[in-house]
């Protein structure tokens, strides 16, 4: 049964754009300074294995609003504009009693990129200070309930972290929220923090992973730099959301859940940004606080961002509606269960950009175990790796006598993930054929700013 009281958790739901799992202190990298981030790991459930199954911008948020795969819910590129035809999180935490709040990039409007969103294509969402998407961290805009365009007052992430204090202060209600706050940063452009942050780095003191091949090395530093100060600079807003909610006396009742869309390649692999299937780009930082229920534990079984919604609203007592595809791990969450599932779908549908284009993009469909990562892409098996064994992923074990038994394992896993999602693994055009798509020359839907 629904619970249609006020008596649940409320949920605040952070994320960055572009952020990788491996970004930060608590998952071991030195360079980067989250100490805000690193205190809440050591209270929160945190799964070292969250995967962003389709690693890109408008599939993944597509995932994260209506629990469903892009293949469902049609969004299996950036730009497209998300149907109202599932329902939504907030429609969903919405029926149960729940206010529901937005702050940020949204990016699943695809009417253009500065336009104004009405009511009817919020998904769900009451109170609202969006723009679908933009860059520009220090000349960034917003619209409310009317098309008046407004500016966040410098470095957006922090002003939106502002409004999402001023949020929980002043809402004047008493039923229970439903609050997103979707950062832009560490997106590129890199170098755009504030300047207290960028200081902090020195490109020639960071330690590289292993897998940047040298003559990339110089770039990666640079891009790197920059990354990592945006990051502190968003470990900050963290540290001031959990402050004010200490303050309300709302801490501990509110779920906290820290995420990201995808990750960065960083040159890693010799690769920059997202859409492909190695770790940086596909794992993100997981850290899920709820005092009373999880406190510094760790979850290496993969969870997919379809996942997300379902666990979230049976940790708040709430129905899963029919149209989510997710798997519901509050049961494994609370240690009552097994995981429901031991293998993360991924995939590329549509490979889009100049750069992908020039450097081997390809379509791909995959899965990714608490141990390896297997892929395939239309000419057939492309990567495997024993991840326990080669974490950095440099050694290409796809045609090793030695993996043949695990790769067949690996490939059946996969057959029925594509058979489950519905999913005949075609090439990009067809599916873009099919949703009716307008694409550019780099393969990507045209946006207006």
């Amino acid at each position: 049964m629904m619970t249609m009281s006020s008596e649940g958790p409320n949920v605040v739901y952070v994320f960055g754009d572009q952020w990788r799992a491996q970004a930060t202190g608590y998952s071991g990298d030195g360079n980067v300074i989250t100490p805000n981030l690193d205190d809440l790991s050591r209270r929160s459930l945190s799964f070292t294995n969250a995967v962003s199954g389709c690693p890109v911008c408008s599939p993944t948020r597509a995932s994260m609003m209506t629990g469903r795969y892009p293949l469902t819910h049609g969004v299996f590129m950036n730009d497209v504009y998300l149907q109202p035809e599932a329902v939504s999180i907030a429609e969903a935490f919405r029926a149960g009693g729940y206010d529901t709040a937005y702050i940020g990039k949204w990016h699943l409007d695809g009417h253009g990129r500065s336009s104004f969103i009405p009511r009817e294509r919020r998904q769900g969402f009451d109170f609202w200070k969006v723009l679908e998407c933009t860059h520009n961290y220090n000349e960034s805009y917003y619209y409310a309930d009317e098309p008046v365009k407004r500016k966040w007052d410098g470095y957006d992430a922090i002003a939106q972290t502002r409004e999402v204090q001023r949020y929980i202060r002043e809402r004047g209600s008493d039923r229970p929220f439903l609050l997103f706050l979707s950062w832009g940063p560490p997106h590129n452009p890199y170098r755009t923090a504030p300047q207290e942050y960028r200081e902090m780095y020195d490109p020639e003191e960071l330690e590289l992973r292993p897998n940047v091949p040298e003559e990339k090395e110089e770039e990666a530093a640079g891009d790197l730099a920059g990354y990592y100060a945006h990051i502190t600079a968003m470990d900050h807003c963290v540290g001031e959301i959990e402050r004010t909610l200490d303050d309300e006396g709302l801490a501990e009742s509110t779920i906290l859940l820290f995420t990201s869309d995808h990750g960065d390649m960083l040159g890693s692999q010799g690769e920059i940004r997202k859409q492909r299937p190695w770790d940086e780009s596909i794992l993100v930082p997981f850290l899920l606080r709820y005092p009373g229920e999880f406190e510094g534990r760790e979850l290496g079984s993969p969870i997919n961002t379809a996942d997300i919604m379902p666990s979230l609203l049976s940790l708040c007592d709430l129905e899963i509606p029919e149209t989510v595809e997710g798997r519901d791990y509050s049961g494994y969450m609370r240690g009552e269960i097994d995981p429901p599932d031991s293998a993360a779908l991924i995939a590329c549908y549509a490979p889009f950009g100049e750069w992908v284009k020039r450097n081997g993009g390809r379509e791909y469909r995959g899965v990714r175990t608490e141990r390896y990562t297997y892929v395939r892409s239309l000419d057939g098996p492309w990567l495997l790796y024993d991840n326990r064994e080669d974490p950095y992923q440099m050694e290409n074990l796809c045609d090793s006598d030695g993996y043949s038994d695990i790769r067949r394992r690996l490939e059946a896993k996969l057959n029925r993930k594509l058979r489950d999602t519905g999913d005949e693994f075609r090439s990009s055009e067809h599916y873009i054929d099919m949703w009716d798509l307008p694409t550019d020359e780099w393969g990507t839907v045209p946006y207006t700013v």
